[in-house]
């Protein structure tokens, strides 16, 4: 066929134009002269395509990764290999070269474009709420009818640490900006809801107790005319402690253990274990607490009774023999509590 380009009969066609004359102006790949990369210049994320990333990757990287996205490869080219190149910064621009190596209709060719990123240092929304101390959540630290203990407090705190550092990997509004010390309990402010539920979870998980959330309208999105809130999360530990004993459907029981969802405890008539759901904590009375369980001494034993000592008036206090006490001996130290004038004996 005849090239009415070039005139030439003995080529390769390609469309109506031999291969020589279709090469002279093909560009195998298209490159902005000029690229903005917007980066927030405290975590060092990135806007791409009107979201920011999250990833806290070098700025060198993140100008390979303008290059790759703004190229743009014609159809016909196979075979093709793609070099980038920094050649030297000025401030904020990064001087950049592109080699192309690949292949048109089975001639291969090179290619080497110019190209600038501009880097736009900015602050992501993420960072400018930290910066402002911007919280979705509080969560309100109490207990049930009584003071909250400074080695509590002091627990608490290095939970809700230890809980924010790991949920950090995965959550940038993971960080307590305040803690108030209120009469009644911390409140910890939590920056993200999904956070807070976490420590939530935690405090309860250590102490037990109850969970609740409460939702308080803050203002009203002006774009979508809808109400934004907080949450303020209840986390109220039980009244009582372990060793304490408590009052459950008419036993009298110690508390040998609290979890987040359960108390354990042993009936001090019957020694008998029993589980309580923590969601009954309204049910549960606490009837001693556990500085008030007595030391004394066995001072004589049947098989029939055990006697031991009042520790009040010294008096003789005759208990009925069980099968739990048969390991006593005379002389014996012993734990016991008293209650509506009758006196348990505590293993």
């Amino acid at each position: 066929m005849f090239c009415p380009e070039c005139g030439s009969t003995d080529k390769k066609m390609v469309g109506n134009i031999c291969i020589d004359c279709f090469l002279k102006d093909f560009q195998m790949i298209e490159l902005p002269k000029r690229i903005e990369v917007q980066i927030c210049s405290h975590c060092n994320s990135k806007l791409e395509e009107g979201k920011w990333s999250e990833e806290n990757i070098p700025e060198e990287e993140i100008i390979y990764r303008a290059l790759e996205r703004n190229i743009k490869i014609a159809d016909e080219v196979t075979n093709e290999i793609i070099n980038l190149e920094i050649d030297q910064m000025k401030g904020t621009i990064a001087e950049c070269y592109v080699e192309v190596i690949g292949e048109v209709e089975g001639t291969q060719i090179e290619e080497t474009h110019e190209s600038e990123v501009k880097i736009l240092k900015t602050v992501c929304p993420t960072c400018s709420k930290l910066q402002s101390g911007y919280y979705e959540s509080v969560i309100q630290f109490r207990a049930d009818k009584r003071e909250i203990k400074a080695e509590e407090y002091a627990k608490a705190d290095e939970i809700v640490e230890k809980t924010l550092i790991k949920q950090s990997k995965s959550d940038k509004l993971a960080y307590c900006p305040q803690i108030a010390k209120l009469k009644e309990g911390y409140d910890y402010y939590i920056g993200s809801l999904k956070s807070g539920r976490k420590v939530a979870e935690a405090l309860k998980e250590n102490f037990g107790g109850i969970i609740k959330e409460s939702p308080r309208l803050i203002s009203e999105d002006k774009s979508t005319g809808k109400g934004l809130y907080r949450i303020w999360i209840s986390v109220r530990i039980p009244e009582f402690e372990k060793e304490d004993i408590i009052k459950y459907e008419d036993k009298l029981i110690q508390v040998k253990g609290i979890d987040k969802n359960r108390v354990v405890g042993v009936d001090i008539k019957t020694n008998k274990q029993h589980h309580i759901p923590l969601k009954n904590m309204g049910d549960i009375e606490l009837v001693k607490k556990a500085n008030e369980i007595e030391t004394t001494t066995v001072i004589s034993k049947s098989p029939q009774i055990i006697q031991i000592l009042d520790p009040v008036d010294y008096s003789a206090v005759d208990l009925e023999m069980k099968d739990e006490y048969s390991s006593y001996n005379v002389g014996d130290e012993v734990k016991i509590i008293q209650i509506d004038y009758y006196t348990y004996l505590l293993n």
